[in-house]
């Protein structure tokens, strides 16, 4: 098998949104340039994703010079939001993690997105992706920290896992759900040349000029059973995942990993295991 590499990138400026697929990203230490930084809260104060709001998948978000997105949706207009300028935060709960937010400074941002959902939602941002929010300890090395991602910097995907999936799914019991996307799974970077699940034995990997950790393998959620293009819920991925790829009481398929270098990848780099 040739060298591996990076077929694509995907950045999701806003937690649960549609990214973008841009051909060059710059590697922070808690993830790629812009990804995840702006997610949204109930009226409680706790994250709002696809798992709760599968409609989320048809608003995209495109990331603007200084940080601000650019929102969009059916049945509305188009809207830009710029990084908050006042001070004030608000506590929010990501999962089993408390940090503190910065409220978008215009209501016309949480009225678009309350709007499109028919719920009370608020756009927030976060200004400090370094001091805010840690890397499950479990997992991670002193001073790691992940932006809105559940909760790791990056996720990395495989083609040839992908195919392998695509064939179990095929033989299984939901044939006609897929073959899937790789948008089901929602992942920053995806590798092609590599065998099917070979991404399973990775400890390092460098992707062009940056390094990274390989922290550990992705559990998957329903998420992955929602429709990208039309938010519509199946029962696949999930039910072929049980079947074949249940580790460690995890569905899983990818690997999550955390930058141990900054840099800027490109489509197109070689991606070679280090460990």
């Amino acid at each position: 098998m040739g060298q591996a590499q990076l077929q694509s990138i995907h950045v999701h400026p806003v937690k649960a949104f549609r990214g973008t697929t841009p051909r060059t990203a710059v590697v922070e230490p808690w993830g790629l340039a812009g990804d995840r930084r702006w997610a949204l809260i109930d009226a409680g104060g706790k994250v709002v994703t696809q798992r709760q709001q599968p409609r989320l998948a048809l608003a995209a978000a495109e990331l603007l010079p200084g940080g601000g997105v650019r929102l969009s949706a059916p049945g509305t207009d188009p809207l830009t939001v710029p990084v908050p300028r006042a001070s004030g935060t608000v506590p929010m709960e990501i999962f089993r993690d408390k940090v503190e937010a910065a409220p978008a400074d215009d209501e016309a941002a949480h009225d678009w997105c309350s709007t499109y959902l028919g719920i009370e939602v608020r756009l927030v941002h976060m200004a400090d992706p370094g001091t805010c929010r840690p890397v499950d300890p479990e997992y991670a090395l002193p001073g790691e920290t992940v932006s809105f991602a559940d909760g790791y910097p990056l996720l990395v995907t495989t083609t040839a896992s992908l195919d392998a999936l695509n064939s179990l799914l095929a033989r299984g019991d939901h044939p006609a759900e897929g073959p899937l996307p790789m948008n089901r799974f929602r992942p920053n970077v995806v590798v092609s040349g590599t065998a099917a699940w070979a991404e399973d034995d990775w400890s390092s990997v460098a992707i062009g000029e940056v390094t990274f950790r390989v922290a550990k393998k992705c559990g998957r959620c329903v998420v992955t059973t929602t429709d990208q293009a039309t938010a519509d819920r199946g029962r696949e991925p999930l039910h072929t995942l049980g079947r074949h790829r249940r580790l460690g009481g995890k569905l899983v398929f990818g690997q999550n990993l955390v930058p141990l270098s900054r840099g800027t990848i490109r489509a197109g780099d070689p991606v070679t295991v280090l460990d």
